[in-house]
């Protein structure tokens, strides 16, 4: 068997075995939005529940936490990118050499 022949069976199986996990997965998301009434957002926060990454709010405080832990992540980005910006802005400009 040749080096050429192997390596073209070798990438159809590969394509193959990639074709088939493509279908399962767009089975499995097809499945997925019809449990959740064909609603996307719906289906994103199913999975957000089930792997944690969401919590659900019973009380004011419990969102009052939630809402006060994102302010601060927002102010952090901000103490980060404002002195960034200004240095951008307030930067000396160079004199353009002109030649003839």
């Amino acid at each position: 068997m040749s080096k050429k022949s192997s390596s073209k069976k070798a990438t159809t199986i590969i394509l193959g075995f990639g074709s088939l996990v493509v279908l399962w997965v767009a089975a499995a998301f097809v499945g997925a939005l019809h449990q959740a009434n064909w609603q996307v957002g719906e289906l994103a926060r199913q999975y957000m529940l089930a792997t944690g990454m969401m919590k659900p709010l019973h009380t004011l405080v419990d969102f009052y936490t939630h809402i006060k832990g994102i302010e601060y992540l927002i102010c952090v980005a901000f103490f980060v990118a404002f002195p960034i910006f200004f240095k951008y802005v307030n930067k000396e400009k160079q004199p353009v050499a002109l030649t003839k």
